[in-house]
């Protein structure tokens, strides 16, 4: 299913920029995909705010919006480390953009997963994380100048903002664990099935009404 979603929602009109659409469309179709929860569970955002994307990136798509409530609560953590993640992306924010407020949710929800965070993303590769680190949190990426894995570097971050030290040694060339910290981060696409180009977009195939929510049912 989330190739195949993956693949309807960038067949759509081109809207916002080709990039973000991407990552966007790959969190969209890889929570839907890992649980029954509503889609605002699956990315940390309210209902408010999943409304406000689809409708900026995704309007031949309605049918990701059914069935949401509108208690004014989805977006609550669901770890204590939750909200000081957004707040630590938030604070790096490069462009001022909604676009990075939506992925500081999303970000922070999917790391919260037990795959590398590109897979939870639903994303193509690392390189993929790494461009949106750049685009969006500059200047965090910029910390992790030694391409630390990127799940291991956020929580050593707040780590360190609270004076924990996780670090078995002073420093990373000695430590007996810095292959877990900077080792590959290898593994399948979830969604290596589809074309997951951020600039070409897919047909719709024939006899689906994406528009009238004959593709996406969500209870």
């Amino acid at each position: 299913m989330a190739p195949d979603l993956y693949s309807r929602l960038m067949a759509g009109s081109v809207c916002g920029d080709p990039f973000d659409r991407h990552l966007f469309a790959c969190a969209i179709a890889i929570a839907l995909e890992t649980t029954a929860e509503p889609l605002t569970r699956g990315l940390g955002l309210s209902s408010e705010d999943l409304a406000a994307l689809v409708g900026r990136y995704f309007p031949h798509a309605p049918g990701l919006l059914s069935g949401l409530s509108r208690t004014g609560r989805e977006d609550e953590p669901l770890a204590p480390e939750e909200p000081d993640l957004r707040a630590l992306l938030l604070e790096f924010r490069t462009r001022g953009l909604l676009e990075e407020e939506w992925l500081a949710h999303v970000v922070a929800r999917r790391s919260l997963g037990s795959n590398h965070l590109w897979q939870d993303l639903g994303l193509t590769g690392r390189a993929d994380l790494s461009g949106l680190m750049r685009r969006h949190f500059l200047g965090l990426a910029e910390l992790n100048h030694r391409d630390m894995k990127w799940k291991k570097f956020f929580y050593r971050e707040l780590c360190q903002r609270e004076g924990v030290v996780i670090c078995k040694s002073p420093n990373c060339e000695v430590c007996t664990d810095a292959a877990l910290c900077f080792g590959a981060e290898d593994g399948p696409s979830f969604l290596a099935d589809a074309n997951l180009s951020q600039t070409r977009h897919c047909s719709v195939p024939s006899g689906l009404d994406f528009a009238n929510n004959g593709v996406i049912s969500i209870g």
